[in-house]
């Protein structure tokens, strides 16, 4: 180990996005207007499952947490970033950084996973409408759930566990917006390989394999729908699914973005921007996917809105 090396550090410093000074306040308040519009277009989802009835089926039950997550999952990185932007103080304390890095990627996970889910729900419902009842039943919804969470929480506590064991650098500066594991690893002085082969394999558990299941269910899905006689049934179908898929392909851009400029070794500012979109703009453009895209939603908001309008007259 080099002098300048040291086994414990106590805060890290985050450069942070690659802007000009007389630029940060504008682009703190841009990025606060999409984190706020994030928790309030994902707070209004959750609200119109929970007030109508007709939306108390599988599909929007996981629809409720995936915008439950991506409200946890914008809360992990953009406001520090604002802050720091704010207060020009990049610092974060050794055990902030962990248990930041620690809940990107338990909310980027259960993110993952609850999409291949949604697709699977989308499957049964085209291609088994008459069973769908019984087989996306109360007990299934909640075993899927819950197996979505128990694998997060593994995968991000053990990256969390193995990064804890390891020694830093004096120059302990992330070139980066918040503690990303890729960028944390890269300032260990410490032998990396076992973070390595962890990051691999739970890579490997938790986005191919969640890639791959959302891949295979809609080819069978549109298998399905072609096998639809009428165009009314056919319309239906797409509508049905239209709007997961869009989210599906945002989210899959983005996650691919991110993994081929981290692994192609391109410079950090490609890689804090495919970061960016992951973390913000994705979570942001969902709720209007949905609601622009998913006709049982539009009513939900019609009628919250036709209700409000009754209450004030």
């Amino acid at each position: 180990m080099r002098p300048e090396n040291q086994s414990h550090v106590s805060k890290f410093l985050l450069l942070g996005l690659p802007i000009r000074p007389e630029q940060q306040g504008m682009f703190s308040a841009s990025f606060l207007g999409m984190y706020l519009t994030t928790v309030l277009g994902n707070l209004l989802i959750l609200l119109l499952i929970r007030l109508n009835p007709c939306l108390h089926i599988p599909m929007y039950f996981f629809l409720s947490h995936l915008a439950l997550t991506d409200v946890s999952f914008s809360f992990v990185t953009i406001p520090k970033m604002v802050i720091n932007m704010q207060t020009q103080d990049q610092s974060i304390p050794y055990a902030g950084c962990i248990a930041q890095m620690y809940f990107f990627l338990l909310f980027g996970c259960i993110d993952d996973l609850l999409l291949v889910v949604m697709a699977y729900d989308r499957y049964v419902a085209i291609s088994h409408p008459l069973h769908y009842t019984t087989i996306m039943r109360e007990g299934l919804c909640m075993f899927l759930l819950a197996g979505s969470w128990l694998l997060s929480c593994v995968s991000a506590l053990s990256h969390t566990i193995l990064l804890a064991q390891l020694s830093f650098y004096a120059d302990n500066i992330i070139p980066h917006f918040f503690c990303d594991l890729a960028a944390l690893l890269k300032l260990s002085c410490s032998d990396t390989s076992l973070n390595e082969l962890v990051i691999f394999t739970a890579g490997t558990a938790v986005v191919i394999l969640p890639l791959s299941g959302i891949l295979v269910s809609y080819g069978l899905t549109g298998a399905s729908i072609l096998r639809v006689p009428s165009t009314k049934g056919l319309c239906k179908a797409l509508s049905s699914c239209g709007s997961h898929l869009s989210v599906v392909s945002l989210f899959c851009g983005t996650t691919m973005a991110l993994y081929f400029s981290t692994s192609s070794g391109k410079s950090n500012d490609t890689d804090m921007i495919a970061s960016l979109m992951y973390t913000a703009v994705t979570p942001m453009l969902n709720p209007f996917i949905y609601s622009l895209r998913n006709r049982d939603m539009e009513l939900a908001l019609g009628i919250l809105f036709r209700s409000n309008n009754l209450f004030i007259q």
